[in-house]
């Protein structure tokens, strides 16, 4: 048990380096975390698979429907900060209960009175906003139950909640077109007080918990320069993966004429692999260090983004995809094995600002490829601009990596 590990270590025994990862933390704790985070994730990306039919519906132009389908992870993003200090303040397990239940009462609220406007699916965005802020929650629900050496682990699994993503893909645009694009917002409802009923059985908060502090005291991460340049690396990481999430039903069927339902199959694709490796992520950073898989995945993952921008074709635009999302996966797996080495105390909060700069790293790639669209007739400035963004994050990993490895004192590898 986690109770038995922290007991341990305030009495300075030897850490319990051999413990086995299932016998280190609270099995179902884990997995209501990464349930909640899964159908939070469904809906919080739920205006994509959707955009190709609500634009359609209301005749929105390219930079509009970039900015549907972003608003949902610029409301996450900093909703992520709220419920990081809900989380130091009240506890992980209460948090996820309120916020699950805003966004069923939203969704079953838009679904009663329909959405039929351009504003509409922006205040719509709003509330999905909180789905996406379920990241400052489920993470640190997880990852106060284990020790060091399985942090990288424990957060990988709890964060391959992002294959949620993967669910809107597959089942949102063949629903829509069965019972219409309003009705899956009522539809969503189903599975999310399912797994709500489930979470509040199975999710217990850890007891270590850090006491509640002054409001002001959670912001004093910032002041120093760790802190931001973790959230400069998640902001590509999670930023690219959430983005192309969010972005690649329109990219499908405007750039290749893809029927809404082949471009969510594509996109499920796509977003199911970087879903995927998010765990291994977690556990390639375990074992060789964190800042030494960064350094990896920003190479891989430029050098894809700059193909999509000359892909000839469908084909080719696939595997570009498949190999970001891969590398993008991986890297968020691989911030959030290094976050709570240097940030154990502050590790709700700094979830919360860590989250947060990851969406608004997403929010930027979804409107930008929109208004790109618009102003050029081309995706492919802003797939290239991002790829700029993923070398520029290489070279800051290089420039701080052997800073940590010399000044963090933690038992894993950095």
């Amino acid at each position: 048990m986690a109770t038995a590990y922290w007991d341990r270590e305030g009495q300075d025994a030897a850490p319990a380096a051999a413990t086995s990862f299932w016998k280190a933390g609270h099995t179902p704790t884990l997995i209501a975390a990464f349930l909640y985070f899964d159908l939070a994730f469904m809906v919080w990306v739920l205006l994509g698979p959707l955009a190709p039919m609500i634009a359609q519906t209301l005749a929105l132009t390219p930079a509009e429907k970039g900015l549907m389908v972003a608003t949902p992870t610029l409301a996450g993003a900093l909703l992520r900060v709220v419920n990081g200090l809900l989380v130091d303040r009240i506890g992980p397990k209460l948090s996820g209960a309120i916020s699950q239940l805003i966004v069923i009462a939203g969704l079953f609220t838009a679904w009663l009175t329909g959405v039929d406007s351009f504003a509409g699916t922006l205040a719509l965005g709003v509330i999905l906003g909180f789905a996406g802020a379920s990241f400052a929650i489920a993470l640190p629900l997880a990852s106060r139950w284990y020790p060091p050496e399985h942090q990288g682990k424990a957060m990988g699994l709890a964060g391959m909640g992002n294959s949620g993503t993967v669910l809107a893909s597959l089942f949102a645009p063949v629903l829509a077109k069965i019972f219409g694009w309003n009705a899956v917002l009522g539809l969503a409802c189903i599975p999310l007080t399912i797994v709500f009923v489930a979470y509040m059985i199975m999710a217990k908060d850890a007891p270590n918990a850090p006491a509640p502090k002054k409001i002001m005291d959670y912001f004093h991460p910032l002041k120093q320069a760790d802190a931001w340049w973790l959230m400069g690396f998640y902001a590509v990481t999670f930023g690219g993966f959430v983005g192309l999430a969010a972005s690649l039903p329109i990219y499908f069927t405007d750039q290749f004429g893809l029927t809404p339902i082949v471009a969510g199959y594509c996109t499920a694709g796509c977003v199911f692999a970087g879903s995927l490796v998010r765990p291994l992520g977690g556990a390639l950073a375990d074992r060789i260090g964190g800042s030494k898989a960064l350094m990896m995945v920003y190479v891989v993952a430029a050098l894809a983004l700059a193909g999509v921008a000359y892909a000839p074709s469908l084909a080719a635009a696939l595997l570009c995809f498949v190999v970001a999302m891969l590398a993008l996966g991986t890297g968020n797996g691989s911030v959030f094995q290094l976050v709570p080495q240097r940030f154990q105390a502050e590790i709700g909060i700094m979830t919360g600002l860590v989250g947060m700069a990851g969406g608004i790293g997403g929010f930027y790639l979804a409107s930008s490829l929109g208004f790109a669209k618009q102003l050029t007739g081309s995706f492919a400035p802003g797939f290239l601009i991002f790829a700029g963004l993923a070398v520029l994050a290489l070279l800051g990993v290089v420039l701080v990596k052997a800073k940590w490895r010399a000044s963090w004192t933690t038992g894993a590898r950095i």
